[in-house]
């Protein structure tokens, strides 16, 4: 049952994060592309495989590092991830489905489908990319300063706006656009924090 209702939950938070780029598409875009690829839910073709893996595995351990570095600093009842806590491997299907679902789809849907293509069409790569990673960085940073105060702050806001940049990095130079990407990168540290919750590793 628990599972069900984190799959419902996640879910309906993809569709609510979907609203505002579905809208804006049936205003502006609709006429030129189709939904899926105009928010980047398309095949990735990868262009240079070495590069691409290094990029990949680098971002999940930037992502890892995150954790280690600043939930010790976190009160663990105020993160998504407190939820797995001490639940060991029976909490590996509802991890998965947060991890990769409920905030690794939604937000790529939203940061790097949405905002970041958007962003690069009207300033180009350069600008786009780090307009958006810095509202990555500060919306996740926001999230905790009442918990970890200015500095514990500044360093979410520089490692994930350091994230959201490496993920729109891979997606239009390495992806040929597609967000499917960061949406593993995104998983996979999401699923890294939830197992270091799951087995009370911090």
């Amino acid at each position: 049952m628990k599972i069900m209702m984190l799959l419902i939950s996640a879910i309906l938070q993809a569709i609510l994060f979907l609203i505002i780029p579905f809208v804006w598409w049936l205003i502006c875009g609709r006429k030129e592309i189709g939904f899926l690829k105009w928010v980047g839910l398309k095949k990735p073709i990868i262009k240079n495989k070495i590069r691409y893996v290094i990029t990949f595995v680098f971002t999940i351990v930037v992502m890892s590092i995150l954790s280690f570095v600043v939930l010790p600093f976190i009160d663990k009842a105020t993160i998504a991830t407190s939820q797995f806590s001490g639940h060991g491997m029976s909490a590996l299907i509802p991890c998965l489905i947060y991890a990769f679902l409920q905030t690794g789809f939604s937000e790529e849907l939203l940061f790097r489908g949405f905002m970041t293509k958007r962003l690069i069409h009207k300033f180009g790569f350069q600008v786009g990319n780090l307009l958006q990673a810095l509202l990555f960085g500060l919306i996740h940073g926001l999230m905790f300063i009442s918990t970890v105060g200015l500095l514990g702050t500044i360093i979410i806001i520089l490692f994930t706006g350091l994230l959201g940049w490496l993920m729109g990095w891979i997606n239009e130079k390495q992806s040929d656009g597609s967000i499917v990407s960061s949406w593993l990168i995104h998983g996979c540290a999401n699923t890294i924090a939830s197992i270091i919750a799951m087995f009370n590793i911090l």
